[in-house]
């Protein structure tokens, strides 16, 4: 059944959708974002109905469990929410994802932060297909505007391979987003685990959280890689501005096939870096340790270990003996090690490609990588993009597709929303902003330790060859209807 000019307006995918099979109205809302993600409707927008629908064929009442989604990009809700929403004076950017992550997201949006908080969301769809429709121009567009407004969240999203590039039938291999946003934002990517008192974890030894600070710009995230196909001399020349002399260095010469690249970095991110890291750890009141392999990379490493220090001698180390915690270079097998044995609470500020690496170690080390936390600050310390630190659980969405019930871990996404809606309360000094951002992740990890929890927390406990639906899990929608109703009671609703 299709709604034309409803309420004046003029919609172009407008669906009804008669439950009578289905009682749970959660599933009939995935089923429904699932369709419009499988469509290519940009931004579905889901409104309920106040008053009842009947089909011809079948009188059966519909609302609230009719909805209406319409393909445009600005959220106009046909039916107002709670007058007692927190009222939010500035935008926040929101970048929409792909596959289980996006339908989840949408999930979260509707009914954990806009059933509460007033806000206006400058949406861009980071989406795989409408990337590659606009040439990934959407990717540019959404940091340019997290550069103006100064708060983005951001859904997981799909980096393509060869099999995606096939699967979507791309124009190209696109690169990945999250490396384009960062190489517009630079800053640092701050990952902390969320600590769940019942999810044992694999490093007993971590009592307390650990934050690593991943460096957001260069390396090889901006290399040029080649493939060598014959004998010959690799080459790298550099050539100063002025017109002066250029400098040549010889890196190999082929005897036969091979491989090659050139990576560089700046100055400037190597600063905005180290600034984003002192003044992290100055907030946490926890000691800094910065890795590299500067015995081996004498020059490249060797750069970032004499900014860093240069920075915390002329900026920092009052700040820092005032706390009383230091700052300390160390080498990154032997920083490796020393966190293996640590009991946490530090700082570990690491380069690019380390950092990508060892976030993903700390984070199966903390129990999951669902309980992760990922906030990319730029060098202004103001603005910052928060993201889900895991993929888009494509193995998830295959089973959904299915029309199987899942049981996603959606908290890392729910901390994306609450880290970005708690930082816009403080550019915007609005406390009760930052007090239901902070109350709804209080909720997220009490209901685990009360007991409510995904598959992937419950087999972190169990096993997860021994763990049973509604035993020891609980689905997706079960466990994001518990987070709802426990945030409402937190809330005094």
């Amino acid at each position: 059944m299709i709604l034309r000019n409803f309420r004046g307006q003029s919609f172009t995918n407008v669906f009804l959708l008669n439950s009578k099979e289905r009682t749970r109205y959660d599933q009939v809302f995935l089923d429904l974002l699932s369709f419009c993600h499988l469509a290519h409707v940009r931004r579905p927008q889901l409104f309920f109905l106040a008053s009842y629908f009947q089909c011809a064929q079948s009188p059966v009442e519909l609302a609230p469990k009719v909805c209406v989604f319409a393909k445009n990009g600005t959220f106009t809700p046909t039916v107002g929410y709670a007058d007692r929403r927190i009222k939010v004076a500035q935008p926040v950017v929101e970048m929409d994802g792909d596959e289980m992550t996006r339908i989840i997201w949408e999930f979260i949006k509707e009914k954990l932060i806009l059933s509460n908080v007033d806000v206006e969301l400058k949406y861009y769809d980071l989406g795989l297909p409408y990337r590659d429709q606009t040439d990934d121009q959407v990717t540019i567009d959404s940091a340019l505007a997290t550069l103006k407004y100064n708060v983005a969240v951001k859904c997981a999203t799909i980096t393509p391979d060869e099999a995606r590039v096939e699967e979507f039938g791309l124009k190209k291999m696109w690169k990945s987003p999250n490396g384009t946003i960062r190489n517009i934002l630079g800053g640092t990517v701050f990952r902390e685990p969320i600590v769940c008192k019942n999810i044992p974890r694999l490093v007993p030894g971590w009592t307390q959280p650990i934050t690593i600070g991943r460096h957001a710009f260069g390396d090889q995230y901006r290399a040029t890689d080649f493939v060598v196909d014959q004998p010959g001399k690799f080459k790298m020349i550099f050539s100063p501005s002025d017109g002066s002399t250029p400098k040549e260095w010889e890196v190999f010469d082929f005897p036969a096939g091979g491989c090659g690249m050139g990576m560089y970095n700046t100055d400037e991110s190597i600063t905005g870096f180290a600034h984003s890291c002192f003044q992290y750890a100055i907030a946490k009141k926890w000691p800094l340790y910065l890795s590299t392999k500067n015995t081996i990379l004498k020059a490249y490493d060797g750069r970032f270990k004499d900014i860093f220090q240069d920075i915390f001698e002329k900026n920092y180390k009052p700040e820092f003996d005032k706390l009383k915690i230091w700052y300390e270079h160390r080498l990154i097998d032997d920083m490796v090690a020393q966190v293996l044995k640590s009991s946490g609470a530090f700082v570990w500020a690491c380069k690019n490609y380390d950092g990508d690496v060892q976030s993903d170690i700390l984070a199966q080390g903390f129990g999951s990588l669902g309980l992760m936390t990922s906030v990319l600050i730029c060098p202004d310390g103001k603005t910052i993009e928060a993201e889900a630190a895991h993929g888009t659980v494509t193995r998830h969405y295959r089973e959904h597709q299915k029309g199987r019930p899942t049981s996603t871990n959606p908290i890392a996404s729910i901390f994306a929303w609450t880290r970005g809606l708690e930082h816009r309360g403080k550019l915007d000094g609005n406390p009760d902003l930052i007090k239901f951002a902070q109350t709804l992740e209080r909720v997220c990890v009490e209901t685990v330790e009360s007991g409510t929890m995904t598959k992937d927390l419950a087999g972190c406990i169990h096993g997860l060859s021994n763990v049973k639906l509604n035993e020891h899990y609980v689905n997706t929608t079960d466990f994001l209807d518990a987070i709802k109703t426990n945030l409402e009671k937190a809330l005094g609703k």
